[in-house]
């Protein structure tokens, strides 16, 4: 029995309502349309066939220019007709409207999607569209030096590649067109992107049960750091970690492993749809970590191909490039491949991946044995627990408090080099887990730091 698929239709009569069917392959990888046939893709026989090898020809011409294969063809004595419609390179439109195959169906394209879907017509990517109003000046000193710290420990980049002032090195990565800085530009390295992009931020919340949230934050800034920030909030305030000993050695065991969370993360970055409005959505459960992203699978693709090797396609190619050229990311298409690895080696169940036409969901389950689900209580947040792990960025920020405890957020941004927002995000994570305290006010007020939690 044959189905219906990305790349073929069935159809049990003629009606000139098919012509968006057959706009549809057009626009997408080509397909066949076969009239005559039931939804099993049995031939029952049409009506009028050898007048429509005629008439219909005729209508997809004189309707979208394009030429189609129509032929009459015999199956059990019951005649059906084939029409072949070959990938079209240019945008194709049925009476104004612009319709491409999503799986085994047919969908108008509107709004933000049809944009997108032209761009991509004349070789153009969403995120490589010039933006006015916005210099290289206005972007964040610190998110650039980040850039070039990460792109040279990880050998991306040379030491003399990123000796180059702010300007030559935009012109490096390609983000400038003309006089005009890309949208890739802002997201990547402009301390507040949401200015133009609504939704381009990264939610995190806990849930009790599917609907019960318990609490939630949002993580906001230029994306080339927002994975690093949103890694620190994860594995400080809501995944709880398992403490072991190897003799005199500490281990602490995370429901999910730091590389397989962060490669997941850095995937959602690359592929989301930023002319959704809607931020990525991380949800944490007692038994597992949800990760929501806003887009749609390329062309053709299924959740099968995604997860079997395949040639890396990212929705936003410049964004992918520059995070490829931070160190971040491979530019393989192993992403999902390195997210199995992972899970595999802790003893995970493998991901799980879900995807419709308007979003793709990633979901991380926990080994056997967390401790999320063993320690949660109605009476406690999640958040409060016995062992505390202090990221890198944290102990530093506890180690120059104890140095100088009047140091200001503003010297600690400066010193560590990360953003004032991050430095204050870290800052109230320590607040809330009695690590540190503050003594008087904001502006003449002291720092206090816990001596024996900040050397653990």
């Amino acid at each position: 029995m044959v189905h219906e698929s990305h790349t073929r239709e069935f159809k049990s009569s003629w009606r000139d309502e098919w012509l968006k069917w057959i706009c549809g392959f057009a626009n997408s990888q080509g397909g066949v349309l076969e009239v005559g046939k039931n939804d099993d893709g049995e031939a029952i026989g049409l009506k009028g066939a050898r007048q429509l090898l005629e008439d219909v020809p005729n209508k997809i011409t004189s309707t979208m220019g394009i030429v189609a294969d129509v032929d009459v063809r015999i199956e059990d004595g019951l005649s059906y007709l084939v029409i072949t419609v070959q990938p079209c390179p240019n945008a194709i439109s049925y009476r104004g409207k612009y319709y491409i195959r999503s799986g085994a169906t047919n969908r108008e394209l509107t709004g933000n999607a049809l944009s997108e879907f032209l761009l991509r017509k004349v070789g153009r990517s969403w995120d490589s569209v010039p933006m006015p109003h916005i210099e290289v000046s206005d972007l964040s000193a610190v998110a650039l030096r980040e850039f070039r710290r990460m792109a040279v420990a990880r050998q991306r980049l040379t030491q003399d590649d990123v000796d180059i002032n702010d300007p030559a090195l935009i012109d490096s990565l390609h983000l400038r067109e003309g006089d005009y800085l890309t949208r890739a530009a802002a997201l990547l390295f402009h301390s507040d992107p949401e200015r133009w992009f609504t939704g381009c931020f990264v939610k995190i919340g806990f849930f009790r049960t599917g609907s019960d949230l318990m609490f939630h934050d949002e993580v906001h800034g230029p994306l080339i750091t927002l994975t690093d920030k949103v890694i620190d909030l994860l594995y400080t305030k809501y995944l709880m970690a398992i403490i072991s000993y190897e003799g005199i050695y500490r281990r602490e065991t995370f429901p999910v492993p730091e590389p397989a969370c962060r490669e997941a993360i850095l995937n959602a970055i690359v592929h989301k749809d930023y002319s959704s409005g809607i931020p990525i959505q991380i949800r944490v459960y007692p038994d597992q970590l949800v990760i929501g992203n806003a887009g749609s699978l390329p062309d053709g693709w299924t959740v099968e191909k995604l997860t079997a090797p395949h040639t890396s396609m990212p929705r936003n190619p410049d964004i992918a490039r520059v995070v490829f050229r931070s160190g971040q990311i491979e530019a393989w298409g192993r992403g999902i491949q390195k997210i199995e690895e992972v899970c595999a080696g802790a003893g995970m169940p493998q991901p799980a991946f879900t995807a419709t036409a308007s979003d793709v969901s990633l979901a991380l389950s926990f080994a056997a044995g967390n401790p999320l689900a063993a320690h949660l209580d109605d009476d406690v947040r999640v958040s409060v627990r016995v062992n505390v792990r202090v990221t890198p960025t944290q102990q530093t920020i506890l180690n120059h408090m104890a140095a100088d405890s009047s140091v200001t957020t503003i010297k600690l941004a400066e010193i560590i080099g990360i953003t004032e927002r991050r430095v204050r995000s870290n800052i109230k994570t320590l607040k809330d887990t009695g690590l540190v305290t503050r003594s008087g006010s904001d502006k003449s007020g002291q720092w206090i730091v816990n001596p024996e939690v900040s050397d653990d």
